[in-house]
């Protein structure tokens, strides 16, 4: 279970937030400035509250009253970023070696990862030979090979054509029935998000307005219904 009770603030902009996510795949949603990639950031330890606290499974990653807040590397948080964050200068293997030498204990190996993923034609090429769609895959694979116990994704779809992320969805699909991992998943396409999640959290102006399932809050009359979604 993720808890969050916490505020930030940045310039102009301010976050507050109280919530309890135990679903698998949770979506969160909003409108662009609503706070969706900052409450990621904030879990990951790449951002530092004002004030409050997250813990993860009981273990308190943040606590600004008692002074605590462990290092990125400590959380043991995947990240995939909406560009990938690959390292070009490495081929696809290499890249996924990676994220296996950040690991602790446990977590999925390198052969069932690339099973799943649908990597093993990909290992030998250098990232400025993947496609995008093939980006977001090794992106995905070197975030699993960390052994995670949260995963977070920051639109991992986006600027994607309609037909290469129809390819995409499906290995999301697998990681979830496969690997079991809790996500957080910001998208602004609500297909995406009607086809992975169980729980969505809906922000605006940097708080939540609504909480409930993908279909209840995506309804033609529900609080997202307005949204620019797709």
């Amino acid at each position: 279970m993720l808890a969050l009770d916490l505020g930030f603030e940045r310039a102009a902009f301010r976050l507050e937030l109280a919530l309890s996510l135990d679903s698998k795949v949770c979506a969160i949603v909003g409108p662009n400035g609503s706070g969706k990639t900052t409450l990621l950031d904030l879990v990951a330890g790449l951002a530092r509250p004002s004030r409050g606290r997250i813990a993860l499974d009981g273990e308190t990653l943040v606590d600004t009253a008692r002074g605590i807040d462990l290092p990125p590397e400590r959380r043991r948080v995947g990240y995939v970023f909406q560009d990938g964050a690959l390292f070009p200068h490495l081929d696809v293997a290499a890249n996924l070696r990676y994220g296996r030498r950040r690991r602790g204990d446990g977590g999925p190996g390198i052969p069932e990862v690339v099973e799943v993923l649908g990597l093993g034609d990909l290992l030998a090429r250098r990232v400025h030979a993947l496609s995008g769609g093939e980006r977001r895959r090794v992106a995905l694979g070197r975030a699993l090979l960390s052994a995670p116990r949260l995963l977070l994704l920051d639109e991992p779809l986006a600027g994607l054509d309609v037909e290469v992320q129809r390819r995409v969805l499906p290995y999301l699909a697998r990681t979830v029935e496969a690997f079991g991992l809790p996500m957080l998943y910001v998208s602004h396409s609500s297909r995406e998000l009607l086809a992975l999640a169980e729980q969505a959290v809906l922000l605006a102006g940097g708080r939540v307005v609504a909480t409930g399932t993908p279909a209840a809050l995506f309804a033609e009359d529900g609080p997202a219904g307005s949204l620019a979604l797709y």
